[in-house]
C-alpha cells in the first residue's frame, strides 16, 4: 500500500461514518485537512509502537511526543512528507482505566482474529473485534469516553481538522456557514480527543449520533466523532497549525 491509497481509505471510512461531512460544500471537496486525529490503544499490534513503522513507511516523520496524564493518553505528531495533512496519533493507556474497565476492554480486543490485527490498513478497515454489549459499553463510557469509542469503533480516524487560514477564510466565517448546515461547534478545548493549545482558535463540531446495533441485538444512538476547525492566533507563526495543536506543557522527548 502507498501513502495516497492509505489516505484515501482513511477518508472513505471517515465519510462512510459521517455522511453529512461528505456532503459539505462549505469549502472545496479537495481542500486538504490540516491534521488527522487517529486513535488507538497500547495493546498488542494496535499499540503506537507497532503502528508507527507503517506510518513512517508511508513517509510520515515523528516530530513531537505528548503525554496527557489527566486523559490517559500519549500522542505522537507526525509530519507529512509534502504539504498534506499531518497526523496526530493518540494512544489510550489501558493502565489508566479502572481495573474492571481495563479488563473488559482488553478482553474485547483479544477476541479479534489474529489475521485482522495485521496489515498496513489497520487504521482504516473498521473494528477488528466483535461489537461489545451495551452493558460493557456503558462500563467503559463511565471509565473513559475514548475507551468506549474504541470498543465500538476500533483503531481509526476520529476526526479531521481544517485550518481556516489555509482554506482562505476566517474561522468565524466558516463557523457561521457550518451552523447553517446544522453543525454546531463548541469552543471547549477538551472536545475532540486532545486538549488544544491557547495558540490556536478552535471549534469542534460533533456529527449526528448514529444508531448502532450492540452484541445482544439492542440498538442505541451514540456519538462517533466529528470535525474540527483551527486558526492560528498569531498569523506570523511560521509553524503549521498542526505543530501548535497541543499545549506546550504536554510535550515530552522522543527517545
Amino acid at each position: 500500500m502507498q501513502r495516497q491509497e492509505f489516505l484515501q481509505q482513511l477518508w472513505l471510512d471517515y465519510i462512510h461514518l459521517h455522511p453529512e461531512l461528505g456532503a459539505l460544500r462549505v469549502w472545496p471537496t479537495d481542500a486538504p485537512a490540516e491534521y488527522l486525529a487517529l486513535l488507538t490503544l497500547n495493546h498488542g499490534r494496535y499499540a503506537a509502537s507497532a503502528v508507527l513503522p507503517t506510518l513512517q513507511h508511508f513517509g510520515y516523520r515523528p516530530v513531537e511526543r505528548y503525554a496527557m496524564a489527566d486523559r490517559g493518553l500519549l500522542a505522537t505528531l507526525l509530519a507529512a512528507p509534502d504539504d498534506g495533512a499531518w497526523l496526530m496519533l493518540g494512544e489510550l493507556q489501558l493502565n489508566t482505566l479502572p481495573r474492571s474497565a481495563r479488563q473488559a476492554l482488553k478482553a474485547l480486543v483479544d477476541t479479534a482474529h489474529p489475521a485482522d490485527a495485521r496489515g498496513q490498513n489497520l487504521l482504516c478497515r473498521g473494528r477488528p473485534w466483535p461489537m461489545p454489549d451495551w452493558q460493557t459499553f456503558r462500563l467503559l463510557e463511565m471509565a473513559h469516553p475514548l475507551a468506549a469509542w474504541l470498543a465500538v469503533m476500533g483503531p481509526r480516524l476520529h476526526h479531521a481538522g481544517f485550518d481556516s487560514e489555509r482554506l482562505g477564510h476566517e474561522l468565524d466565517e466558516l463557523d457561521q456557514q457550518l451552523r447553517q448546515t446544522g453543525l454546531i461547534g463548541s469552543s471547549d478545548r477538551h472536545h475532540g480527543v486532545f486538549p488544544i493549545s491557547p495558540l490556536l482558535n478552535y471549534r469542534f463540531y460533533p456529527t449526528c449520533s448514529r444508531r448502532m446495533a450492540f452484541a445482544e441485538g439492542d440498538e442505541h444512538r451514540i456519538a462517533l466523532g466529528g470535525l474540527a476547525l483551527v486558526q492560528k492566533c498569531l498569523p506570523s507563526h511560521a509553524e503549521r497549525a498542526a505543530e501548535l495543536l497541543l499545549p506546550q506543557h504536554t510535550r515530552c522527548e522522543i527517545a
